[in-house]
């Protein structure tokens, strides 16, 4: 029986600890997920932290990749990586991190579990996701708020900078 490739989109973030290197090193981490495959990655973007936390800038950049693992799998292969990479899990919403990767779309799903929410809940909100998602996947459709194209004219452009 052939098994069945899923497209999906990670979000990945980093302000500490190299950030730049942090998310360029993430792209070839990704690659090593079993099962999975590197598509295509957006280019960098410079942007300011969401939350109320006074912390650096951060560094952004999104991933689409195709695997046979199921989300809940990918999603654990996704936190093994941050914690290699020397993510610290803190009680801080939206504080500083050395790397954070996240399912962001996976295929047309909608799921909704306790440790996982696909599509992202921030899609549509913020810029630092919206805008690489918009250079890799303009006519991605994500499901419940329309193509990526449709929702990037909605969103501020400031305090974001592709670098």
């Amino acid at each position: 029986m052939k098994a069945n490739w899923y497209p999906a989109y990670i979000g990945i973030g980093s302000n500490i600890e190299d950030p730049i290197l942090q998310v360029k090193t993430s792209f070839s981490l990704l690659e090593q997920i079993p099962l999975t495959r590197l598509i295509n990655k957006s280019s960098l973007y410079r942007s300011k932290p969401f939350g109320p936390i006074d912390q650096p800038d951060f560094t952004n950049a999104a991933a689409a990749i195709v695997t046979q693992l199921s989300a809940l799998d990918l999603l654990k292969e996704l936190k093994k990586i941050e914690h290699e990479r020397g993510r610290k899990r803190s009680e801080i919403r939206w504080g500083p991190r050395s790397l954070d990767l996240d399912l962001l779309i996976y295929s047309n799903q909608i799921i909704n579990e306790k440790n996982l929410i696909v599509p992202h809940p921030g899609i549509s909100e913020r810029n630092f996701v919206l805008l690489p998602l918009g250079e890799l996947a303009p006519e991605l459709y994500v499901p419940k708020l329309g193509r990526i194209k449709n929702l990037i004219p909605n969103i501020s452009k400031t305090g974001i900078l592709q670098i």
